[in-house]
């Protein structure tokens, strides 16, 4: 569905995407005062965060504004989207799938009273480098009885709607390339974890298989590192010249990602695929620096409620605060409207 809003806040955005698609400057961030996107009780809901598994006071926060948006809104979340950069830092006394920090910073942080639906996620690199084998502990973790945690895979597709005619295929990817992620620790001197690159290879190839399949009508890819960002990391080239032409052939409406702790909103010029990114979710915050034309951006902690509906996808990012910074509507057709 598409948001509504009086008529001059109408004429007000209209003017913004005309001077957007033009390519003239837009601002970086919208007025905070912004009302809240209108939430249909009968769509498909989803909270996603990336860059949060510090177990610290900001992940805390994040989550506390979470399970508060939830109980204002009435909604009943499907699940939650975990973008990467799931644990920070060494885990004491070793990582695996007893360790305490399980318990602490991903099932009592984000309890299941409150989000009973499964928890899909994907690896960033800290998840590869902070704690050797980090990666596979995660995927282990996935196959332990009764937990709402989901990676099934490095890479790994699911489908959210009525059986038989799903509303929304994800298609969750591993961005931690060798050429992007690998390389050689500058503390330790040791190879720092990521993708081998027959693994690339074979995601790719992967990807390619899921993209030539039916599909539903909204097609949504995550991973970890951006394709384009405004944030301190900036563009990842690597991801540009893999996966770009396959989001455009294949019509990909939305790619999510993190990686940059800010929250963003990236709409590039001639192309079909709306970028959204959600980096706030607990990790100290970095200023943007990118010059690229975009709808939104700012250094906050905070996450991203996504609306799925048969017309739209709808994303709106929050505040830690809870306030609502910024909020677009995708179409089936590729189109976009900002507020």
């Amino acid at each position: 569905m598409v948001i509504t809003r009086a008529a001059a806040e109408k004429q007000e955005q209209r003017a913004l995407q005309t001077l957007f698609c033009s390519s003239a400057a837009l601002a970086l961030n919208v007025r905070p005062d912004r009302a809240a996107a209108e939430i249909a009780k009968e769509a498909l809901h989803l909270l996603m965060i990336g860059d949060f598994g510090t177990g610290g006071a900001d992940q805390l926060k994040v989550a506390g504004a979470m399970q508060k948006f939830v109980g204002d809104s009435g909604v009943k979340p499907e699940g939650l989207l975990l973008l990467g950069d799931n644990f920070y830092g060494p885990v004491k006394g070793g990582f695996s799938v007893d360790s305490p920090r399980w318990q602490k910073d991903i099932e009592k942080m984000y309890p299941a009273s409150v989000f009973p639906g499964p928890m899909w996620s994907v690896l960033g690199n800290h998840d590869y480098h902070d704690n050797p084998g980090g990666e596979k502990v995660q995927l282990a973790y996935a196959s332990q009885p009764g937990v709402r945690w989901k990676m099934p895979a490095k890479w790994y597709r699911f489908d959210l709607g009525p059986a038989g005619k799903p509303l929304a295929t994800f298609i969750c990817l591993d961005t931690n390339f060798p050429t992007i992620a690998g390389g050689v620790d500058k503390k330790t001197k040791k190879p720092r974890g990521c993708l081998t690159a027959a693994e690339e290879k074979e995601q790719l190839a992967w990807l390619k298989a899921e993209l030539e399949k039916p599909r539903a009508p909204f097609t949504i890819v995550i991973g970890h590192h951006p394709l384009y960002s405004n944030g301190d990391h900036g563009d990842t080239k690597q991801l540009i010249a893999q996966w770009e032409p396959l989001f455009q052939k294949h019509q990909v409406h939305a790619y999510l990602c993190g990686h940059d702790h800010d929250l963003q909103h990236l709409e590039m010029k001639g192309l079909f695929t709306t970028h959204l990114l959600s980096g706030g979710g607990g990790a100290r915050t970095r200023k943007l620096e990118g010059k690229h034309e975009v709808p939104f951006g700012k250094d906050v902690h905070g996450f991203t409620h996504l609306q799925i509906t048969a017309e739209a996808l709808t994303f709106t990012h929050h505040s830690a605060d809870g306030g609502v910074l910024h909020s677009v509507t995708k179409l089936p057709d590729g189109s976009f409207k900002v507020g």
